[in-house]
């Protein structure tokens, strides 16, 4: 934000989109895997290549922390369970922020 000293008017510098990857927007169930072993099934709210935004309720997540994601892929005739490890990004009310690692899990 920039003050113009001439008068009271007030410009907005633009936001810059700092993701890499567009979002899209998902109603998928995910498997959250939490350190300790305990698992909690969330809603995917967008999904990007890199990241994903999850519906989360008191689960106690902090920024940086790590957990295991697994999403069950349905195939028609099998469901495919795909793996990721993910880094908590952000956390809000509507829900966690995850990136994810590059490579899928074994």
């Amino acid at each position: 934000m920039r003050l113009n000293s001439m008068s009271t008017n007030i410009t907005r510098e633009p936001q810059v989109e700092r993701r890499l990857h567009a979002r899209h927007r998902s109603r998928t169930n995910v498997y959250l895997i939490l350190p300790g072993g305990r698992r909690q099934v969330c809603r995917a709210v967008n999904l990007s290549a890199a990241g994903v935004f999850l519906r989360t309720a008191g689960l106690g997540l902090r920024k940086g922390q790590t957990v295991d994601l697994v999403f069950a892929l349905n195939m028609k005739t099998v469901t495919k369970l795909h793996r990721r490890r993910a880094t908590v990004a952000h956390v809000s009310s509507g829900g966690t922020g995850l990136l994810m690692e590059a490579c899928a899990l074994p």
